[in-house]
């Protein structure tokens, strides 16, 4: 079914967007092809305004309406389908995919031609699922897209600002994408563009000056006294002798939950080195101090800046690609990381064989974790929030359930592998947007009545932490690698962390 095109479903009265389809065959999908708030069809009613500073649709639609040629409504007189949950009625088309042209060259054009317009992004999205509008999906933000590169749009109108910016960038679309749309990068290209000298939002600029000076971070590790060091290393030095890299096991042992085994293996008989992220290592210094309990034989060198994935995600793929590439060559041999969103970033610049997330690696060495949590003298009941990129980008999702349920009372939420809203910078650019996002998940912990929320990404864990707080809930949230540590602390002398998983 994946496979086929927007012609077939109009063939046989199906589309893969909303609901039921509609009478428009290709791109319709029974309301899927606008909501109230369209932003180029010409003509819309008031829409929900989402962040600070968002318009109305009718305006909005008008002004983009107009510079996209008009937007022949493509569903005549039917009846307006009430889109999904939260959404308004409504019936309208985003704008028509621009015929083929040289471009402005914003986007990969390769990239950009890739995308079928089938709709199977539309259910996955969450700023689609705020809104239920068209504009506010991946396929009406490719749309926009094609719009800028060809012209049809002018750069600075404000739909394309606005989507520019509501998007989570959390990449679960390309999880269903039948086409293999590299949304991602797409996004980036666009924020290249839209984000460029004064555009960029000034609390971005701001973090990304601090986060291009390595002086300035390793003054948060003195202040904040992260980990340093390792195995026959002078502290703030590289280990002296060279850890190696474990192999994957040829058989993971542990529950049976989903799986999410990456294609690259770390290679064997490499020095081994944990990055130490930008926020983590000023908000949240025991992270990197468990590692080290954990896995004591990780050096920790003090040489290293950021990697650049905040540049890359807020307008500065360049300066992103250059400090994932320096810092590639500050840490020596595989890299381990705490977090699931630098994990990503890494892996597209320096290879995927180089960089490890830190449950990967704990489940290709064989770690076994030792002791338990416990709430009360009962086994605690802990949940997972799945770190978006690595999980979209990297295809993990095995190695940190196994390793929960190795310690605790393992519960599944049911919008675990759904973005929690923090998106690196989005919480603080958009709070209102990061809140609503985030508001369901908080009801699932609730309802499930869970200790512990534990995450596997700094972002995350501030944003769920900030979330529990707001509701008083007694539920507590932890990194992956303070959870483990934890869990090591109740184990018998000598057991505190292990090896042999299988």
């Amino acid at each position: 079914m994946n496979d086929r095109t927007n012609a077939e479903y109009a063939g046989n009265g199906e589309h893969p967007g909303q609901g039921d389809a509609g009478p428009c065959g290709p791109g319709c999908g029974g309301g899927s092809c606008g909501g109230s708030r369209d932003t180029a069809g010409g003509t819309g009613t008031a829409g929900t305004a989402h962040g600070s500073g968002a318009e109305t649709g009718g305006a909005r639609g008008a002004e983009a309406g107009a510079a996209a040629s008009g937007g022949t409504a493509c569903c005549g007189d039917a009846t307006p389908d009430p889109g999904p949950a939260g959404g308004a009625p409504g019936h309208r088309p985003a704008p028509p995919a621009p015929g083929p042209g040289a471009g402005l060259g914003i986007f990969d054009k390769n990239l950009l031609d890739r995308c079928i317009s089938c709709g199977f992004c539309l259910p996955a999205c969450p700023t689609y699922a705020l809104t239920g509008e068209e504009t506010s999906s991946p396929r009406g933000r490719i749309t926009l897209m094609r719009a800028l590169e060809t012209g049809q749009l002018p750069p600075d109108d404000p739909t394309l600002a606005e989507e520019s910016s509501f998007c989570l960038g959390c990449r679960a679309c390309e999880t269903v994408c039948p086409a293999g749309v590299e949304y991602g990068s797409l996004l980036e290209q666009w924020r290249d563009h839209q984000w460029s000298g004064r555009n960029r939002p000034w609390i971005a600029r701001i973090l990304m000056l601090i986060m291009s000076r390595p002086a300035l971070l390793r003054l948060q590790g003195l202040v904040r006294r992260h980990a340093r060091g390792g195995p026959g290393a002078k502290p703030d030095r590289v280990a002296a002798e060279p850890t190696t890299a474990p192999t994957r096991p040829d058989t993971p042992s542990g529950p049976s939950l989903p799986d999410g085994a990456p294609d690259g293996q770390a290679a064997p008989d490499r020095p081994v080195s944990l990055m130490l992220g930008c926020v983590e290592r000023g908000l949240y210094p025991k992270v990197s101090r468990a590692v080290r309990e954990l896995r004591p034989e990780v050096a920790v060198p003090a040489a290293q800046g950021c990697c650049g994935a905040l540049h890359a995600h807020n307008g500065d793929s360049s300066a992103g690609a250059e400090l994932a590439r320096t810092l590639g060559e500050q840490l020596p041999g595989t890299i381990v990381t705490t977090a699931g969103g630098c994990a990503a970033h890494l892996a597209h610049h320096l290879g995927r064989d180089r960089v490890r997330e830190l449950s990967e690696y704990l489940d290709e060495a064989r770690y076994a974790p030792a002791g338990e949590v416990t709430v009360d003298g009962r086994r605690a009941r802990a949940a997972l929030q799945d770190s978006c990129h690595l999980r979209n980008g990297l295809g993990v999702t095995r190695p940190p359930r196994e390793l929960i349920a190795a310690v605790a009372d393992y519960v599944e939420l049911p919008g675990a592998g759904q973005c929690c809203g923090a998106a690196g910078t989005y919480a603080m650019l958009r709070p209102d947007d990061s809140k609503a996002v985030l508001d369901p998940k908080l009801d699932d912990i609730e309802r499930l009545d869970v200790d512990y929320v534990v995450t596997v990404n700094p972002g995350c864990l501030r944003q769920v932490q900030q979330g529990l707080k707001r509701r008083r809930s007694r539920a507590r949230a932890i990194h992956l690698a303070e959870f483990l540590a934890l869990a090591a602390e109740s184990a018998p002398a000598g057991g505190t962390s292990g090896e042999g998983k299988g």
